[in-house]
């Protein structure tokens, strides 16, 4: 079996595995049945095999039907995916990703999560981050 953090997804397979991780495991049916405009059963099914041929997934037989089961957890394929959109599209500047995340119009921060942002900062450039004086 390859690694499939290094396969790219189609938007069809996405899909799939957003529908897999979100039920944790499912079946060709239950797949189909949380995709918007889904195409038919079997290239539903015919999807599955590709992304387990691809090392994002496994089955077990339940019966007469495969359940499907990611094989990474989600924040190892999430991590994996933001590599190589940072890769694809930033040239691996973390800066530059982070300035287009924000000038997006809508973009909008909480206080909490502009702190928190702010401790990941300090603690990935190796600083301390300051307690607030009471």
């Amino acid at each position: 079996m390859t690694n499939p953090l290094t396969h790219r997804l189609s938007r069809r397979e996405r899909q799939i595995m957003d529908a897999i991780y979100a039920l944790g495991q499912a079946s060709a049916n239950d797949v189909l049945e949380r995709m918007e405009d889904p195409p038919s059963y079997s290239s539903v099914r015919k999807l599955l095999a590709i992304l387990e041929e691809k090392g994002h997934l496994r089955h077990v037989q339940d019966k007469q039907k495969y359940v499907y089961l990611p094989t990474q957890p989600r924040q190892n394929a999430a991590r994996s995916a933001i590599k190589q959109v940072l890769q694809t599209f930033f040239g691996g500047n973390v800066e530059t990703a982070v300035a287009t995340l924000f000038s997006e119009a809508d973009m909008e921060l909480t206080d909490e999560q502009a702190a928190r942002l702010s401790a990941l900062i300090d603690e990935a450039t190796g600083r301390e981050t300051e307690e607030p004086n009471p």
